[in-house]
């Protein structure tokens, strides 16, 4: 019979002789995640924090020694295995029926989502598929949530509880969120809904006996709860209002703004809705600042080009384009006056963009050009103006959709061509603007020019359409 000693690395023999973690394979199944043994001492998150459970020690080993074999070269650009084994969690037990399909369906959605929330400086995100998150997204969301808590306590990061805060309308919707975070608990993960229709002591009672990850609640339970000083939001790190436009329907602005108010801390927000109005762009600008990342589970124009102005301008003729091209700048600087604009235009060909460029010269305006003559500043007395001209074949090799505002001098013979360019515009910001000048020779667009203006909420010109009439 064999017997291992004791080693410098293992002075005690806890191990037996096995393997250090890093040289362990990693097993993707929620059960292999339960059955691992606790081989390392876990750190303690802060001197109040409790004696983790069997179960939540294990997950931890689980998470760790899945993340180990990369220690030291943390990869960034790719969901961690780990990330993979919440979903498959999540499928088996809300979704076992269709074997994934749907939740793994939705992976080019979530993978965008996890680089914005597992960046060095995350980027918040406005989702505009539709009044609410569905299942699928809810799953991505709160998987990429425990990836991350994840790696930061692999990297032995502090991370506070609640880390995520998910907001919901109703206890409906409530208890949906929690159903779907509850198969994350063997994999150490704690959640807690907070809502009306619960005994508001027996809640205070739970929030005593657990420290939860991730806090799903109405705002105005929760509200109520902080008051009370039962729960601490203060250092939240991800925060998910889910139905923007529900929120405001039920006259809860003022409690979101209120809970947004209390976190000290700069969380990583994101926001469900399908209202593009003045008063929800208005209300996802109070709560997000700073650089966004618009997203759409589908391939809807009309999300895809949520908060997006459209503006058609007439020109019945084509030499007068340049003085038109001029007029709109000079409104654009108006409208954004005291700031930095940044505006594309976009021109049929590299010919047509070089004469632009050279052309356009503003009354009251200083136009620096560059060494290449196809972008320029435009200093004036009510602000500053860098423009960039493109013709549309090589408009691909400038990233169009850093611009706030764009300009197509000439419209596209193909509606088509027109969408790619508005459904890629300003993704980062809340409220661009897109503006086009429309001449007798695009006639033959102007019938699906005004449907798609319709569709998405847009003003239709008067012009425009007496000419789809014609």
């Amino acid at each position: 019979m064999c017997f291992s000693l004791p080693t410098l690395d293992d002075p005690f023999n806890d191990r037996h002789g096995k393997k250090r973690k890093g040289d362990e394979p990693a097993d993707d199944t929620p059960a292999a995640a339960a059955k691992a043994k606790d081989d390392n001492p876990k750190r303690k998150k802060d001197s109040s924090t409790k004696k983790q459970p069997p179960a939540k020690a294990a997950a931890n080993d689980m998470r760790e020694r899945d993340a180990a074999r990369d220690e030291g070269s943390v990869d960034y650009d790719r969901p961690s295995k780990f990330l993979v084994v919440c979903l498959n969690a999540i499928r088996d037990a809300v979704a076992p029926e269709d074997g994934g399909g749907r939740i793994h369906g939705a992976g080019d959605w979530g993978v965008e989502l996890w680089r914005c929330c597992s960046a060095a400086a995350p980027c918040d995100v406005v989702d505009t598929s539709g009044a609410c998150a569905t299942l699928e997204q809810t799953a991505w969301l709160v998987s990429t949530a425990c990836d991350i808590v994840t790696r930061k306590e692999r990297l032995g990061v502090f991370v506070p509880c609640p880390f995520l805060l998910y907001l919901v309308p109703s206890r409906e919707k409530a208890l949906q969120v929690r159903s779907i975070c509850k198969p994350l608990k063997p994999l150490g993960i704690h959640s807690v809904s907070l809502h009306p229709g619960a005994s508001i002591e027996h809640q205070m009672s739970g929030l005593r006996s657990c420290e939860p990850e991730f806090l799903i609640s109405t705002p105005e339970r929760l509200l109520e709860l902080v008051s009370l000083k039962a729960i601490d939001v203060s250092n939240v790190s991800m925060l998910v209002v889910d139905g923007l436009k529900s929120f405001m329907d039920l006259n809860f602005s003022d409690k979101i703004l209120s809970i947004r108010a209390a976190i000290s801390s700069n969380p990583q927000i994101t926001i469900f809705n399908d209202s593009y109005d003045k008063n929800a762009a208005m209300m996802v600008r109070n709560l997000v600042h700073g650089r966004i990342t618009r997203l759409s589970i589908n391939d809807s124009v009309t999300s895809r080009s949520a908060f997006i102005a459209q503006c058609v301008h007439s020109c019945p003729l084509e030499e007068q384009k340049t003085s038109k091209v001029k007029e709109i700048l000079e409104k654009i600087l108006k409208s954004h006056a005291k700031k930095t604009s940044k505006v594309l235009l976009v021109a049929a060909s590299d010919k047509s963009a070089q004469r632009l460029s050279s052309s356009l010269k503003l009354e009251n305006c200083t136009v620096t050009d560059d060494s290449h003559g196809n972008s320029f500043t435009i200093c004036s007395s009510v602000g500053l103006m860098n423009v960039l001209v493109k013709d549309r074949e090589t408009m691909a090799m400038s990233d169009i959709e850093q611009f706030e505002t764009v300009l197509v001098v000439d419209l596209p013979p193909s509606v088509d061509e027109y969408v790619e360019i508005l459904t890629g515009a300003a993704r980062h910001v809340v409220g661009g603007e897109l503006h086009s000048v429309f001449c007798n020779a695009d006639a033959p667009i102007a019938k699906p020019l005004v449907e798609l203006l319709a569709n998405c909420g847009q003003e239709v010109p008067h012009f425009l359409k007496k000419l789809e009439r014609s």
